[in-house]
């Protein structure tokens, strides 16, 4: 499950690069993107545990600054290579066959279709902030394999929650979840039944660190093994 969720990942970092207009490439062993990739993704993704630093280090740009590999297997010693652990986390998994959470009768949740509609979840995923909200363009809207998911009160008005889901042939991926109200438990069960809504009979998978990862672990998903994301310093 691992390493169907390191490909999934991957293709969204792949998603979220073309809407940026950057080109990645799915190697044997490793996704990497030769141009610098927007912020908070990393340049290159491991996808197997076979892979060695220069799967991913020969594919990216390392003279530019902000350079930074996401090791999804946490096999990766890149410290002598000029790179610092950044992330410490857990890949996470929710079994298809679980029953499906009971969302908050409070908050609808459902796919984000237009632009005014993304520019509000983005809004509300960046608090507020402008540069970050700029990071998940229109252009997300027309890919196939993702959906952002907003969870709104007051009649779709105003949006308190959300996540991206990446698709992929056989688990779903979820990513950038967020809430307004400090309670991510119910954001978690919210987003879970609107995907086995959406698309059921598929597992999820993600992954999460600190209370993010206790939240989801909360509404079933199971803890896996670490990955780590390193940065060049």
């Amino acid at each position: 499950m691992i390493s169907a969720a390191a490909r999934n990942n991957a293709e969204w970092c792949d998603a979220m690069c073309r809407a940026h207009g950057i080109t990645g490439v799915f190697g044997e062993w490793a996704w990497t993107s030769e141009s610098r990739t927007p912020p908070l993704y990393p340049d290159a993704v491991t996808l197997s545990p076979r892979a060695v630093a220069r799967d991913v280090l020969e594919g990216i740009d390392r003279a530019a600054p902000g350079c930074s590999v996401k090791d999804s297997f946490g096999r990766l010693d890149l410290a002598a290579d000029g790179f610092e652990v950044i992330i410490d986390a857990r890949w996470i998994h929710r079994p298809a066959t679980l029953a499906t959470p009971v969302a908050p009768a409070d908050v609808v949740w459902r796919p984000v279709r237009t632009v005014g509609d993304l520019a509000r979840w983005s809004a509300a995923w960046s608090g507020g902030d402008e540069a970050m909200a700029g990071i998940f363009r229109t252009e997300l809207l027309a890919d196939r394999a993702t959906t952002v998911l907003a969870g709104t009160t007051d009649g779709g008005r105003r949006t308190v929650a959300g996540a991206v889901v990446s698709r992929s042939t056989s688990v779903i991926g979820v990513s950038n979840l967020f809430c307004s109200d400090d309670d991510p438990e119910r954001a978690w069960a919210g987003c879970l039944a609107a995907v086995a809504r959406l698309w059921p009979g598929m597992p999820v998978v993600g992954w999460e660190t600190g209370d993010a990862l206790d939240a989801a672990v909360a509404q079933g998903c199971v803890p896996g093994d670490a990955l780590r994301v390193w940065l060049a310093v």
